[in-house]
């Protein structure tokens, strides 16, 4: 007659809890590093399709005529719609390339109302594209500077002016587009890309002498990281893209520089 052995039940060891302990912590980790890069993400997707929900009322593309496929469809902004949602509008910057840089542009009495507030007045880090308060609304100062965030997560508001740190793509994609309430359409062509301190000349807005004008069209291409064979003289007007840096430095700010084109 054969013996039945009951079979005993093996004893954890330290070992094992040690073990069950790291995997219980680690997914606790795992599941509070998820909730934090949700909670991250979540203000930029808001804040995007605000935007987009923007571009739905305010620009036109008027459809071509019958025959006419491939003629270029014009871009026009419906401003008065724009007014309605917010009377701080002074204008709307395109680019073709990088295409993700089409906003509306607002100007206050201050420059951090609009830091992290957006055009649709609702609050958000990507805030939004605002002119510096000490410039004429119209686009006739010598120098108009426009402000907007690098937000490190993803491509939206002046993060993508961070491509012409590529002198090829400089090249390929040389020029910016400014709509303003009267219904111009602007062209600015670029001419100054670079990194510079936050106090430079190159954020002057008033100049009293010819000379001084001069002497600030000269440092703006000095100060560019590539020269480009543009004609500059004291009809020039320029507008100044500024955005902060990809290592994030208080003390400097990446500028695009571009001058209006006849």
């Amino acid at each position: 007659m054969s013996k039945k052995h009951k079979k005993s039940k093996r004893k954890k060891t330290v070992g094992d809890i040690v073990v069950n302990i790291l995997l219980y912590v680690a997914i606790i980790v795992f599941v509070f590093s998820l909730i934090k890069i949700v909670t991250l993400l979540i203000p930029y997707y808001k804040g995007e399709k605000t935007y987009d929900d923007v571009k739905k009322i305010a620009v036109v593309r008027e459809d071509t005529q019958e025959g006419d496929e491939n003629e270029e469809v014009p871009f026009k902004v419906d401003f008065e719609r724009l007014k309605e949602e917010n009377s701080d509008v002074v204008g709307w910057i395109r680019f073709d390339e990088p295409a993700v840089i089409n906003y509306p542009i607002v100007k206050s009495v201050d420059n951090r109302e609009y830091l992290f507030t957006t055009f649709s007045k609702t609050q958000n880090k990507l805030g939004a594209i605002f002119m510096d308060k000490d410039n004429a609304s119209d686009f006739s100062d010598r120098n108009t500077i426009i402000y907007g965030h690098n937000m490190f997560v993803g491509d939206q508001m002046f993060t993508s002016l961070h491509e012409y740190n590529d002198e090829g793509f400089l090249r390929q994609n040389p020029y910016f587009y400014i709509y303003t309430p009267d219904n111009k359409e602007m062209k600015f062509r670029i001419f100054s890309v670079g990194e510079i301190e936050t106090e430079e000349d190159n954020y002057m807005t008033e100049f009293s002498t010819e000379e001084m004008f001069m002497d600030f069209l000269k440092k703006c291409k000095d100060s560019s990281y590539y020269l480009v064979d543009v004609e500059l003289n004291n009809q020039s007007k320029i507008v100044t893209l500024s955005t902060c840096t990809d290592s994030n430095n208080s003390e400097k700010r990446f500028i695009v520089q571009g001058v209006l084109e006849e």
